[in-house]
């Protein structure tokens, strides 16, 4: 399959992502696209894809114009694309999601599927079980799924945007190893949409360069990493340098806690996490460092031991009103039996009777609805508490978790703001989100959705709606998705923030990420947390072996 793309431009309002750009691909080769966050990687992508259409410009299959209306209809014609966030549906099982993928059939065909997914899992090393569910799976694994999706539905032209964003190094060879034999052996063409230079250098043929919009160039790989950064930024970037940092008091504190799920437990957790402080986090994609995050800001309850805020446990406030739903069913019961009681002795006819009960439901409705409406307002779970008592928590999921889709930047800083009014003061909350979107350069106004974001702005969205001052701050992959200059302009935001006495816990599947932010490092592997080192007594290689299972002493 030969693609061309001619003089490609997509507007939005004044912002150009893509402005002119032209390129071509050939079969068998893998190409890299890279650019900083924002520089139109994505955009182009999704016009290539069908799941925008561009302002102007032609696309060429083997040499004839074609549009697409739809991402179907891309794929249809042998495009199809991979995209950051998964696109599948978390309750339904897998082979429920994979045969979603099909319009054209009236009866659903469970065992032929299932057929299927494991013969394409055993094809390219993917472990796939049809008969779980996709929220139980790590994202890694929903990623393989759709890629398995795509290739049986005869995606030809493969686009992988920033794929290796949030999975494991397992994961990420094993995907690295399926885009090899997808191209050599069955000569498909892969884009592989990235921001990271090692990768590009690994897998790609032939790389091309966007810059706000603009295509910059195309080079050849291998290529001298200073040319693909000049291209990308216009510079040479300096390595951040670690600041040394003096720790406070202890702010949290998880003592002998065991954190369990269906599908892992966790044991024995105990750290102390000083203000000031970096912990990090490390280990293969569901180890158990998410547990503990979740633990700690209140979303898992632990099934033994505590978890301390300020030397004050995290339990939530139950509801003085928390009996109101027992009084109405209560009174429902004793005017039931009451009714009944009256029909038996002939002092009610059976028309009254119905009419005592219907009135007696409609007051212990009454009830219950009184009683839920108190109960929603005077309650508070664990993660309000952690919350109201200066927590912070920036989840992986972008729109999973972290931001509503189909509300504005404006409404998520009415949501965020920890004081809520009867009375919302719109004009307040922009003008509150306008200062945000400004200092942390996210490209989009007030009033952008959420998903019109790209990946990277709906990352910086998620840090800029964290409130001020924090007393402890839970991220998971806090730069999932940014190029490095973004990357090191974040982690001097958290510096701000680690001298007003925030401390810091992060997840991070990069282990120069951990080594280089860090001061104090813990390793997962299958639910057991290693022994927490020192990150200037560390290396690489130890962490290896802590990721493997190994304790090393």
């Amino acid at each position: 399959m030969h693609i061309e793309l001619q003089d490609i431009r997509k507007y939005f309002g004044e912002v150009r992502a893509n402005d002119g750009i032209s390129l071509v691909f050939e079969p068998g080769r893998i190409y890299g696209l890279l650019g900083e966050n924002g520089a139109g990687k994505s955009t182009l992508m999704k016009i290539l894809s069908g799941y925008q259409a561009p302002t102007s410009g032609t696309i060429l299959l083997d040499g004839q114009p074609v549009s697409f209306s739809s991402p179907s209809d891309a794929l249809r014609k042998g495009i199809g694309m991979l995209y950051q966030d998964p696109q599948d549906f978390p309750p339904l099982l897998v082979s429920e999601n994979y045969l979603l993928a099909y319009d054209d059939n009236l009866l659903l065909d469970f065992p032929k599927a299932e057929e299927e997914l494991r013969g394409l899992g055993e094809r390219f090393g993917f472990h796939i079980d049809p008969r779980v569910h996709v929220e139980t799976l790590t994202l890694g694994e929903r990623q393989q799924i759709e890629l398995v999706r795509l290739l049986a539905l005869g995606a030809e032209f493969l686009i992988l945007d920033e794929p290796t964003t949030g999975i494991s190094a397992e994961q990420k060879e094993i995907l690295f190893n399926t885009m090899r034999r997808l191209v050599n052996e069955e000569q498909k063409t892969i884009i592989l949409v990235s921001h990271k230079l090692e990768e590009v250098q690994e897998l790609c043929h032939e790389v091309a360069v966007l810059r706000r919009g603009k295509l910059m160039g195309t080079k050849d790989i291998p290529c001298p990493n200073t040319e693909l950064v000049r291209l990308m930024f216009g510079q040479e970037l300096k390595r951040s340098e670690r600041v040394p940092f003096q720790t406070g008091e202890t702010v949290l504190r998880v003592e002998d806690a065991t954190i369990q799920t269906y599908r892992l437990t966790v044991e024995g957790i105990d750290l102390e996490l000083r203000e000031g402080e970096v912990l990090g986090l490390a280990g293969l994609e569901g180890s158990g460092q998410r547990l503990l995050l979740q633990a700690c800001a209140g979303l898992l309850q632990p099934r033994k031991g505590r978890i301390l805020l300020d030397g004050k446990p995290l339990e939530g406030k139950r509801s003085p009103f928390f009996w109101t739903p027992w009084l109405a069913l209560a009174f429902l019961a004793f005017r039931i039996v009451w009714a009944a009681i009256q029909f038996s002795s002939g002092q009610m006819s059976g028309l009254e009777m119905a009419g005592s009960i219907a009135a007696a439901a409609l007051i212990a409705g009454t009830i219950w609805l009184i009683g839920s409406v108190l109960i929603s307002w005077t309650s508070q779970t664990p993660y309000h508490e952690f919350q109201q008592r200066g927590g912070g928590y920036v989840p992986a999921g972008r729109l999973e978790e972290g931001l509503v889709a189909g509300l504005t930047l404006t409404e998520h800083m009415v949501l965020a703001s920890p004081e809520h009014t009867f009375i919302i003061d719109w004009n307040r909350a922009r003008e509150e989100i306008n200062r945000r979107i400004q200092r942390y350069n996210i490209i989009g106004q007030p009033d952008t959705l959420v998903e019109e974001l790209s990946g990277g702005n709906q990352q910086r969205a998620m840090l800029a709606l964290l409130n001020s001052p924090l007393r402890v701050l839970l991220l998971e992959h806090p730069t999932r998705g940014l190029d490095v200059t973004s990357a090191n302009w974040i982690w001097e935001l958290f510096q701000q923030r680690r001298e007003e006495g925030t401390a810091i816990m992060f997840i991070s599947a990069d282990l120069d990420e951990i080594l280089e932010r860090s001061d104090r490092i813990a390793v997962f592997s299958g639910g057991v947390m290693s022994r927490i080192v020192q990150t200037s007594e560390t290396s690489v290689e130890e962490l290896g072996h802590l990721i493997g299972g190994e304790q090393h002493e």
